[in-house]
């Protein structure tokens, strides 16, 4: 069986490695005419070649600047542009869409991340981007605080009712992995048949207190908001070390006495406060 010829429908490099490997071609291996084959002759004579090759990377660089390579790299480019992922659940494959994703990305050299991000997600049908990977889904909605190990006294899950949120008018919920409670605000009513809220404060600055309650605890809010810092040039979508706010609105406000609908707005934030129960001191986050 004969090494198959060069004609401009394979990466060079591929049929480089794989010529390599068919006549026991060392990587450092330097002048091609002392091997027992006519290397040359291996490309298709459509392939018009510079004269004075006579090393592999002299092939490999003749290969990349002829034409037909620019042909190649734009047509997996296009097959790139019209791939479409089916969920499984519709009989898709997601083995086989992953793989095909991937030798197109190597056959038109894209390789920047960021970059086949974005034809991944042209690729997805609207409202099935969880259904790639459960694995990378599941990294994907992974909350951490501080460190991106996995402590797991800090990581936290987003919960969504859909299967995509967009940061401009949706709402999410956070749950402690290891408690598997959701943090939010609690507000309270007096036990003298008067119906007045109001909500947990900080032990030392008075600030609203977020907290894990149980998840029996009825008189909580816990739907956040989430927005990105910037009020502009943020491209409509999230990226890797985006800053996002998260807020939470009050149901009710208690100023004087006065019960108040459609309360104010809190941010979660952290900060250096602390603060001592017993012999334990904490820092409020």
């Amino acid at each position: 069986m004969n090494h198959p010829k060069y004609n401009g429908n394979i990466h060079p490099d591929e049929w480089i490695n794989d010529l390599q490997a068919y006549y026991n071609i060392k990587q450092n291996f330097i002048n091609i005419n002392n091997v027992n084959v006519n290397i040359i002759s291996l490309v298709d004579s459509t392939i018009k070649l510079p004269t004075g090759i006579d090393n592999i990377e002299k092939l490999r660089n003749a290969l990349k600047e002829d034409i037909s390579f620019t042909v190649f790299k734009n047509t997996n480019k296009r097959k790139l542009q019209s791939l479409k992922y089916n969920p499984e659940r519709k009989g898709g494959d997601t083995s086989y869409f992953i793989s095909t994703f991937r030798k197109l990305c190597y056959n038109a050299e894209i390789n920047d991340i960021e970059e086949q991000k974005r034809y991944l997600y042209k690729s997805l049908p609207n409202n099935h981007f969880d259904y790639i990977s459960n694995e990378f889904y599941e990294k994907m909605k992974n909350v951490f605080v501080g460190s991106s190990e996995h402590i797991p006294n800090s990581l936290w899950k987003i919960e969504f009712g859909d299967e995509l949120a967009t940061y401009a008018n949706n709402s999410i919920k956070l749950q402690h992995v290891k408690s598997e409670r959701l943090i939010g605000i609690c507000y309270y009513y007096n036990d003298n048949g008067n119906w007045i809220h109001d909500y947990s404060k900080s032990p030392s600055t008075d600030h609203t207190e977020v907290s894990c309650y149980d998840n029996s605890r009825s008189y909580r809010i816990l739907d956040w908001k989430f927005n990105h810092s910037k009020l502009d040039n943020h491209q409509g979508y999230l990226k890797s070390n985006d800053v996002i706010n998260l807020s939470i609105k009050k149901s009710y406000v208690v100023n004087y006495g006065n019960i108040i609908q459609n309360g104010q707005v809190e941010f979660l934030r952290s900060h250096d406060i602390q603060f001592t129960i017993g012999n334990d001191t904490f820092q409020e986050v």
